[in-house]
């Protein structure tokens, strides 16, 4: 699962990307610069892994991770193909969520590519290149599946009611994530269709230093415009972000989040959204040899989290013995929360708990 960040060129999407990956994407002051698609494997911060490991004492831990794909700026007239628009689109349909950054701080030495700084006209101008793409597609889908459709065949006229929906939309410069599948047949085309506007979508306003905490005039025009996308909007300075990782010592960066005002960077805010975006969750495994955090899909039954250890696991998954991470913590120990009754024994139905702590028990 992975989640890219768009925008248009210099607001700051790759110094964003360095501050999460700590990889170096390339970073300058003019349009372009990033051609590939970086990728960054970002570990997930969450304090719960970390008060695992006080009372178990492993000897390695293992967090949680997202990643995420620095793609390069998009222009006006990339759904045509101008700048290296085609390549664009390309990897974000890729990625199964978007986070899109939006410049909100005025700075005369960093190059606005249309001339001043304006947060609604830059996410409006990604939105149409974004949905103008899906309209061409969705087009070319309704060409074959008319045909189909004239002809009686109840799937084709399943698949050609949702497109038609989905056009509409789109030709009102909506997203296609405004149209929600009616059916579990719905659901599963929408799927297949692969809409880059389909997907979750959360927004970065990039403000300067001053405006970390409390953001300013432009993250105010945003929230107002986002308000019934029901999208989450995270304030951080990029700039000051990638101050932060440059510091060495631990006690440095937390000195330097205080005289900003902020309890912690901004980047960890932000992975964590990412990481929910994309409907990922959290369970344990604990033991002497390692903690480890396992990434799961929102809703996962038992033997599917135990597949991601391995699919011997989840082929012969016998029982989960299980743990809150809240009694976990209570009692400090698995020995006391058996003594406790707070040692749970679930079968292939369980759904699994975000925080969960876990033994799998196979056969294979």
């Amino acid at each position: 699962m992975k989640a890219g960040i768009v925008g248009l060129p210099n607001v700051g999407k790759s110094t964003l990307f360095n501050c999460l990956s700590n990889a170096k994407a390339q970073s300058a002051n003019f349009p372009f610069c990033t051609i590939e698609p970086n990728i960054g494997v970002v570990n997930v911060p969450d304090p719960r892994i970390e008060k695992l490991e006080q009372l178990v004492k492993p000897e390695r831990v293992q967090m949680a991770t997202v990643d995420i794909v620095d793609i390069a700026g998009l222009v006006k007239g990339a759904s045509k193909g101008e700048g290296l628009g085609n390549q664009f689109l390309g990897n974000i349909r890729e990625c199964n969520a978007i986070i899109h950054v939006l410049r909100c701080f005025d700075n005369d030495n960093i190059v606005h590519v249309d001339g001043n700084v304006n947060p609604i006209r830059d996410k409006e101008t990604i939105d149409i290149e974004l949905q103008l793409k899906d309209l061409e597609n969705v087009e070319k889908r309704l060409e074959k599946v008319n045909r189909a459709a004239k002809t009686g065949n109840k799937e084709a006229q399943t698949e050609k009611a949702l497109l038609d929906r989905i056009r509409e939309a789109l030709l009102q410069a909506k997203s296609a994530r405004t149209i929600f599948p009616q059916s579990n047949d719905e659901e599963v085309l929408m799927e297949s269709f692969q809409l880059i506007t389909a997907k979750p979508v959360l927004y970065v306003c990039n403000v300067d230093e001053s405006s970390a905490v409390n953001g300013n005039k432009y993250v105010d025009q945003v929230r107002e415009l986002v308000k019934d996308e029901e999208a989450e909007v995270i304030v951080l300075s990029v700039g000051a972000e990638a101050d932060i990782t440059e510091l060495e010592s631990y006690e440095e960066r937390q000195v330097f989040l205080e005289d900003m005002g902020l309890e912690e960077p901004g980047a960890s805010v932000l992975i964590r959204a990412a990481y929910k975006l994309l409907k990922q969750q959290t369970y344990f495994t604990a033991g002497v040899k390692e903690v480890r955090a396992w990434t799961i899909n929102i809703g996962a039954t038992a033997p599917q989290a135990a597949g991601v250890i391995h699919t011997d696991f989840e082929k012969g998954f016998i029982r989960a013995e299980v743990i809150a991470y809240e009694d976990f913590v209570h009692y400090g120990s698995e020995a006391k929360c058996k003594e406790a009754g707070k040692f749970r024994v679930e079968g292939k139905e369980y759904v699994v708990k975000d925080g969960d702590v876990m033994h799998f028990r196979f056969n294979v």
